[in-house]
């Protein structure tokens, strides 16, 4: 290690496991193994064993990033037309569809086959320096030893149901599990400052540690597994397990003011990050003034019309024929750009639109001191509730964002990943990378990434700027900004007829988790808006042979 390294994360507890990994000689990629097994712990409904995501690798050996894709996908026994019949209606944002009694939402046939283990296995048997028990320790001693809820934590446990969309309450409490670890014995969620231990976890884990994370797939883990879904209605098969296999990817690039941008392809949101660029580069935003009525304005007519592509384009491409080339094009960002120039306003399509339910989700930033990089967003999508007793993790619940209409990019069929827009994404540039960044916050994720890219970027604002500034977002014909946009420039845009929607919240549309390493300095930034913080790790700090290097 001849240089700092850094981690940046939502949760402090996962933040540390992974600072500790640095300091113990591991890489990039230790540490973020280590990170997110123990996110799973300390924030179980962001993230888990069970769920899915997506991870930029950049090896600075080689100068070349790779993306491993482990979208979760739907059970083989899932068909388009299954629940047809039961929509009642989708979320304003885009994030997913209401059914009838949330069969799609809650429980057992909301999960999908769940690759993230495998994923994490795969990344650190690729590029891990250090012994995978050594990489899982961390999250085993949080899960024995307990931690405590934390405010943003709470906070997501308190979010209500979204029109007929399942509160966080609910899925706490769906399986008794669930209801011991994370309920009070009023039933309601616990505190902040309330203590969790997950001992069942624990054992999970250290089976995993010893086993492998094929014992999840095919072993005592599955057997486990596969009994509780066949008693309970679950879609999931032992044939679902098997196929559940994460992929190494070449990712797509753009270019933004002379940068150039790395980023995830389809199912992930990569594709819209450089549509809304190629877009934006015909503008002069700085001139414009940063969250101005005209930027704003300017920036939301973009949002939208990636949003109606991505609608309409942008699924798993192995069923869909998603026309990459045409969209990241520049001259197609420039036809839509002349668009917004000509005052034309773009209008989404929502079916009987119902509001923004709340997201999960969880972010990793991580460098090491020999310049390699991790960027990567893993999630339960809507966490399903389901806990298999004896086990301790709760499932996804990625049915939910399926439509539940044949014929469509998103329809639901066997064995297919729904479009999700996670873009762990690597700005580069002349020297190497220059920003790693990516953010939890379902469809808001690329948005917020995209703010940061252009605050960075257009406003040279440093990385704690460009992450703390305010945001907003447009996925359907309303504008949603962040509260600490002054109501004098919401009021302009109302004026200009503009649906503005102010949330209560200060830090929201994404919470972007970044680090910087331009003209030769490392710093990094957690989004305000969760519980997060960034480590430094210094060389003096590696353990190398039991003694600190020099």
């Amino acid at each position: 290690m001849t240089g700092d390294a850094m981690i940046v994360c939502p949760q402090p507890e996962a933040a540390e496991a992974g600072a500790d990994i640095l300091r113990m000689g591991g890489n990039a990629i230790d540490a973020a193994v280590a990170c997110a097994f123990t996110q799973g712990v300390v924030d179980p409904l962001m993230c888990g064993i069970a769920g899915f995501g997506s991870m930029a690798v950049y090896r600075a050996e080689t100068g070349k990033t790779e993306y491993l894709d482990f979208h979760a996908r739907a059970p083989l026994a899932a068909r388009p037309e299954m629940w047809a019949d039961l929509v009642e209606g989708e979320t304003r944002d885009g994030f997913g569809f209401v059914l009838k009694d949330r069969i799609n939402d809650l429980g057992y046939q909301s999960i999908c086959a769940p690759p993230a283990l495998r994923a994490y296995a795969q990344a650190h048997d690729a590029h891990g320096r250090l012994p995978w028990s050594t990489v899982l320790a961390p999250a085993i001693a949080f899960a024995e030893e307990g931690y405590f809820v934390r405010p943003a934590m709470q906070t997501f446990f308190a979010e209500g149901s979204g029109m007929g969309r399942a509160a966080t309450a609910e899925r706490l409490a769906f399986s008794a599990e669930g209801r011991a670890l994370y309920c009070s014995e009023d039933g309601r969620p616990k505190a902040t400052g309330a203590e969790i231990r997950n001992p069942h976890l624990a054992r999970t884990l250290q089976t995993i540690a010893r086993e492998g994370a094929e014992t999840f797939y095919g072993g005592k883990i599955a057997e486990q597994i596969l009994a509780d879904m066949d008693a309970n209605g679950g879609l999931l098969t032992a044939e679902d397990l098997a196929a559940c296999k994460p992929e190494w990817q070449t990712p797509i690039e753009g270019s933004y003011r002379g940068r150039r941008i790395v980023t995830n392809p389809p199912p992930g949101g990569g594709v819209m990050l450089l549509e809304m660029l190629n877009m934006l580069e015909n503008f002069d935003l700085a001139d414009m003034g940063h969250n101005s009525p005209s930027y704003i304005a300017h920036v939301s007519e973009v949002m939208k019309r990636a949003t109606i592509d991505k609608d309409r384009f942008v699924g798993d491409p192995r069923f869909v024929d998603v026309p990459l080339k045409r969209l990241t094009d520049k001259t197609y960002g420039e036809s839509l750009a002349a668009e917004i120039r000509r005052g034309e306003r773009a209008t989404v399509q929502r079916l009987q639109a119902t509001d923004v339910v709340p997201r999960d989700t969880t972010h990793i930033s991580v460098t090491d001191g020999d310049g390699n990089c991790v960027s990567m967003t893993h999630s339960l999508g809507m966490p399903s509730g389901v806990i298999t007793p004896g086990l301790g993790f709760m499932y996804n619940g990625c049915m939910g964002v399926f439509d539940p209409r044949p014929g469509r990019t998103g329809s639901i069929a066997p064995g297919k990943s729904r479009f999700s827009a996670m873009c762990p994404t690597i700005m580069f540039d002349e020297a190497g990378p220059a920003l790693v960044l990516g953010a939890p916050g379902g469809t808001q994720i690329v948005m917020g990434v995209l703010q940061v890219i252009l605050n960075s970027v257009d406003f040279g604002m440093s990385v704690s700027e460009a992450v703390s500034a305010p945001r907003f977002s447009s996925t359907s014909n309303a504008v949603d900004v962040s509260n600490r946009i002054p109501r004098c420039v919401t009021k302009e845009l109302e004026a200009d007829g503009r649906d503005v929607i102010r949330n209560a919240y200060g830090y929201t549309i994404g919470w972007v988790h970044a680090i910087s390493l331009a003209d030769g300095r490392i710093e990094g930034m957690a989004d305000p808006g969760r519980d997060g913080v960034a480590y430094r790790v210094t060389p003096a700090e590696v353990i190398s042979n039991g003694a600190p290097q020099n």
